[in-house]
């Protein structure tokens, strides 16, 4: 058992980031050097505007393929509707049964005002599990 449901004691305080007006490309790159499965696409001044996932880049990259066109960049591809955030006043045990319904392996983690502070995954969930000594 979780011995904190505080959202803040798991998050990771620095996700990768990349800006909308980025080549998808460097987000490929950013991508495959961080080892992430996606990327959280922000405003020079921090403020969350989308996501850019693995499946979004591969997407992209092969729709300019058969189109015999560029790839573009970050801001046509990224997801900017419906992104689902989290606060970091969040009970985890709520944003992780939230994130297994809608199978998400990432949830972005915002600011009242919706700048970006952090980020919530799967693994981090997971580790802190094992961190505090579930047992099965």
């Amino acid at each position: 058992m979780l011995r904190s449901v505080d959202l803040k004691d798991y998050m990771l305080e620095k996700p990768v980031t990349i800006s909308p007006e980025a080549s998808l490309l460097e987000a490929v790159d950013r991508i495959t050097a961080s080892r992430v499965s996606g990327l959280c696409v922000i405003s020079e001044d921090g403020f969350l505007l989308g996501i850019l996932s693995e499946l979004d880049c591969l997407r992209g990259i092969l729709d300019a393929t058969y189109s015999q066109g560029t790839v573009g960049l970050v801001r046509e591809h990224m997801v900017s509707e419906n992104i689902n955030s989290a606060r970091i006043s969040d009970d985890i045990i709520n944003v992780a049964t939230d994130m297994l319904a809608k199978g998400q392996r990432r949830r972005p983690v915002v600011s009242d005002n919706n700048q970006l502070v952090g980020q919530i995954t799967c693994r981090q969930i997971l580790a802190g599990i094992r961190k505090l000594g579930a047992t099965s």
